[in-house]
């Protein structure tokens, strides 16, 4: 089914919340060869005079950043800096459908889980014709076990390895596993698994025999376990991906810095990272470029990596939800990397990134995002467009 722009709001002001935390189901069918465009569970929330402007502003915005998701899904990591070409097209002209999945609201506000489904054969023709490449055929699905892991505990059947509870353990349900390019299906810690081949993955010194163990007792060779370990007095989070993937076989650590010491936040972060990670992969495999055996930090999609350039600024907002929404850009914005966040207050916070080309690079690819990066004689800052 497609819609019109003007359709597809209908959809969406008309549609049934979801009842309870259950996923709602997506109103329309899409052909398997389509399903990498569709993101789901997408969160929207604006404010507004009333509630029905408020409603408006969210699907806007929300058409707009789950494009922009869209597009890194499906373009490999090697040609982000070729979406730029992208940046004036707007996304409500490709929309397919629109399916809630939960919402509220109140006399001002509008926040809501939003499936969005966009036409992909026009997506394919727009990217044809600026000739950016992209790979939308998804892999075989890959078992993701999430762990957590404490060094100094030794004690139980898997020694220092715990089956992840808290926001590790529910955080990967939510994200859009099954529309991924790679798609990955979360799966708890079977209890035949034993310390030593746990151990033997985060060491990486037994990768195949462990990937062997793993793979006899799930059934498939395609399973990675994903492993959170909170450094509390290092004030980051170690997370270790590791098995194989309809890439091959790989091990990758990173640390992720806990910010202002929001370690759910961290956590998030880290597993939204940790599934572009495996998306690339599979990526770079289809789309005539090579991959490494294994990921490494500096290189965890096995692609030539970018010159990262630091750049810091002071980033000024008038509240939560702007800030919150500055954010999500850094995030999202194809290029940035390494986002570190000292300092914060109610209406500014410090911010350091990479961003190949440094600061003036950076303000051009901002402002696309309709955010301003200016420097003011040595400090940069970054604002909101009026």
């Amino acid at each position: 089914m497609r819609l019109t722009v003007d359709a597809a709001r209908v959809a969406v002001l008309t549609a049934l919340a979801a009842v309870g935390a259950g996923a709602a189901t997506v109103a329309w069918a899409k052909p398997a060869a389509d399903r990498a465009y569709t993101i789901a569970n997408y969160p929207v929330e604006a404010r507004a005079a009333n509630a029905v402007t408020a409603k408006d502003a969210a699907i806007a915005d929300g058409q707009k950043a789950a494009f922009r998701s869209l597009l890194k899904r499906i373009v490999p990591v090697t040609a982000y800096r070729d979406m730029e070409r992208l940046a004036s097209v707007d996304p409500a002209t490709l929309i397919d459908g629109v399916a809630v999945r939960s919402e509220r609201n109140s006399a001002t506000q509008y926040i809501a889980n939003l499936d969005f489904s966009f036409q992909a054969n026009e997506v394919r023709d727009l990217l044809n014709r600026q000739g950016v490449p992209y790979v939308d055929t998804q892999a075989p699905s890959t078992i993701i076990v999430p762990l957590t892991r404490d060094a100094k505990a030794a004690a139980g059947p898997t020694g220092e390895f715990r089956a992840a509870s808290g926001t590790w353990g529910t955080v990967w349900p939510t994200l859009d596993l099954q529309n991924s390019v790679a798609p990955l299906k979360a799966e708890p810690l079977k209890p035949e698994i034993g310390p030593d081949a746990l151990r033997g993955l985060y060491e990486d010194a037994s990768l195949s025999a462990s990937v062997m163990t793993l793979a006899a007792a799930y059934g498939t060779d395609q399973i990675i376990v994903a492993v959170a370990e909170v450094d509390t007095e290092g004030g980051k989070v170690n997370v270790l991906l590791a098995g194989q993937d309809s890439a091959g076989p790989f091990a990758l650590k990173r640390a992720y810095r806990l910010s202002d010491g929001d370690l759910a936040y961290t956590l998030e972060l880290a597993a939204v990272v940790s599934q572009g990670v495996i998306e690339g992969r599979w990526k770079a495999i289809n789309s005539g470029g090579a991959i490494a055996a294994a990921a490494t930090s500096a290189n965890p999609y096995g692609t030539p990596a970018g010159a990262g350039v630091d750049v810091s600024f002071d980033a000024q907002f008038g509240g939560t939800a702007e800030w919150n929404a500055m954010r999500r850009v850094l995030l999202e914005a194809p290029g940035i990397d390494d986002i570190r966040i000292g300092s914060i207050s109610s209406d500014r916070a410090s911010v350091s990134v990479k961003y190949p080309g440094g600061g003036p690079a950076l303000a051009r690819a901002l402002a696309t995002y309709g955010i301003s990066l200016t420097d003011t004689g040595g400090l940069w800052v970054m604002r909101q467009s009026q």
